[in-house]
C-alpha cells in the first residue's frame, strides 16, 4: 500500500512531534545505548544504531521511519544505508533481529549447553523472500507487518492504543533483538581479503 496521507496532515504532524519530543526527553540515555537520531522532519525520522559493546563500536543498522497517515496507520520502517539514506536489500543487512524460544526454568548454563547442541530455536524477525528484496520487520506496530496479506487478521487498530507503533517502542525492539545481543567481532582472512562480521551472543537474545 502506498504512503498516502488520508488523515488531516496536521493531526499526523502533531502526533509525529509528540513522538519526537518523547524521544528528545530521553535522548541522552538512548545515545548511551548507541541510538543516534540524525534527522527528523515530518513525516520521516532517520536513526542509526551502533553496537556499543564492541571496540571500536560499529554502525550496524540504519532505519527511516515514515509517519505518513499516523496514527490511522502505524509507521513504516525501512532499512537504509547509513551514509546515503537509500533503502538497502536484505543481502546488505549487517544485523538480525533474533527471538529465542522460551525454555521455562532454564539457567544460562543450560541454554548455553543446549545452544552448543543446536537445541535452542531462534527466529529472525526481519523477513524477506530473496536476498535482493527489501527486508521488513515482522512485528505488530509496524506498517509493513500489517500491510502483509499474511497478517490480515491482526489489524493495526487492535494495537493502536497499546503503545506498539510508537517511536520508542520500535527503536527499543530493534535494539533489544538486533543490536544489544552483538558482543563480538569475527574476523576472517581469505586470499588476503579480510572480512569483518559482528556476532550476537545467544544468551543476550531475548525471548
Amino acid at each position: 500500500m502506498a504512503d498516502l496521507q488520508t488523515v488531516d496532515p496536521e493531526v499526523s504532524r502533531v502526533k509525529f512531534e509528540r513522538e519526537l519530543a518523547n524521544y528528545r526527553s530521553m535522548e541522552s540515555a538512548y545515545r548511551k545505548r548507541g541510538w543516534i537520531l540524525l534527522d527528523a522532519e515530518f513525516p520521516e525520522i532517520f536513526v542509526v544504531f551502533a553496537a556499543t559493546k564492541l571496540r571500536p563500536p560499529p554502525i550496524v543498522a540504519a532505519i527511516v521511519l515514515n509517519f505518513t497517515d499516523y496514527d490511522l496507520r502505524p509507521p513504516s520502517v525501512r532499512f537504509v544505508d547509513p551514509f546515503t539514506r537509500e533503502p538497502i536489500p536484505a543481502k546488505l543487512l549487517q544485523v538480525q533481529m533474533l527471538r529465542r524460544a522460551a525454555i521455562p526454568g532454564a539457567t544460562p548454563e543450560t541454554i548455553q549447553a543446549l545452544a552448543q547442541q543446536g537445541g535452542v530455536q531462534v527466529t529472525n524477525m526481519i523477513q524477506y523472500n530473496s536476498p535482493d528484496d527489501r527486508p521488513f520487520i515482522c512485528l505488530p506496530g509496524i506498517r509493513e507487518y500489517h500491510d502483509n496479506p499474511a497478517h490480515t487478521g491482526d489489524s493495526w487498530l487492535m494495537h493502536r492504543s497499546s503503545g506498539e507503533g510508537s517511536l520508542a517502542f520500535i527503536l527499543e525492539k530493534i535494539w533489544q533483538h538486533g543490536v544489544k545481543p552483538i558482543e563480538h567481532y569475527q574476523v576472517q582472512v581469505q586470499v588476503q581479503i579480510p572480512a569483518l562480521n559482528v556476532l550476537p551472543s545467544l544468551l543476550a537474545v531475548p525471548e
